[in-house]
């Protein structure tokens, strides 16, 4: 059972004055559904979702979400956002089952000092920045490592090269660039 609890109360209204409402009071409208379960209108207090996701996986982290009398293992699925402010106006929570493969979106974090391609003039550019992977809740990294020490000019890495942790499979196409070697202007090392 997951270590991070976040409770959500029941019976909340419908509808956009009743949400508005709900987040002038500091408190976020959600949904939980999954594993054969109707969807229940929920809210969550937004300090308290704050301090669930505060670890490293962010919002893909896997809680313990308290629903009435039942807990529930579930990952935040959607995040909505106020268009100017970027604050959380509504979430989506899925109910999974910590042994049942799911996807998930992963942040690609590039580590390293390409030393080779900044002597040549180039620059390291990460083609994506977040990996589809297929895996259990369980085994869920916070986010894919790339070392980027060796990279050489030039080169390409793609999808099918990562070293993804145990337990997990990336989904895409195995050609995808990940991150490329762009070389510097006309490919002529800087000067300095």
């Amino acid at each position: 059972m997951p270590t991070n609890v976040l409770v959500a109360t029941t019976g909340r209204e419908t509808g956009s004055a009743t949400s508005r409402r709900l987040r002038a009071q500091d408190n976020i409208p959600a949904v939980v559904y999954g594993h054969g379960m109707s969807p229940v209108s929920v809210t969550v207090v937004r300090r308290d979702l704050r301090i669930a996701v505060s670890g490293a996986n962010g919002f893909n982290t896997v809680l313990s979400l308290k629903v009435g009398n039942d807990t529930l293992v579930a990952l935040i699925k959607e995040v909505q956002r106020h268009p100017v402010k970027r604050t959380v106006s509504h979430l989506d929570f899925l109910v999974v089952n910590p042994d049942e493969q799911i996807t998930v979106h992963v942040p690609l974090h590039l580590y390293g000092e390409a030393k080779a391609v900044l002597q040549a003039g180039g620059l390291v550019d990460p083609a994506v920045d977040h990996i589809d992977l297929v895996t259990t809740p369980n085994q869920m990294p916070s986010e894919v490592r790339l070392d980027i020490t060796d990279l050489q000019p030039g080169q390409v890495i793609h999808l099918s090269e990562l070293t993804l942790p145990a337990g997990c499979t990336a989904i895409g196409d195995p050609d995808m660039p990940v991150v490329i070697a762009m070389l510097g202007s006309l490919g002529a090392p800087a000067r300095s």
